[in-house]
């Protein structure tokens, strides 16, 4: 055996844990375990630029003073 496999994975150094208490650990600390790996992987790709549809739409005119010169943008 390698000593990797003789040492506990957990160990209560105080107090009086039950089994469902170290259960507990166990499940909070695997789902950190694999929320950070989750982080890890790469994100998505955004689409470019030009593909994006919502690009070719205007901007709602705003009545008030200089609004003509925002409705030629």
């Amino acid at each position: 055996m390698s000593t990797h496999e003789k040492q506990p994975l957990l160990s209560v150094v105080r107090g009086g844990a039950g089994p469902e208490e170290i259960a507990a650990l166990t499940a909070v600390l695997a789902a950190r375990a694999a929320a950070a790996r989750s982080a890890d992987e790469a994100p998505a790709e955004r689409p470019s630029g030009w593909r994006n549809r919502a690009r070719g739409l205007r901007t709602p005119l705003r009545p008030g003073p200089g609004a003509w010169r925002t409705s030629a943008r």
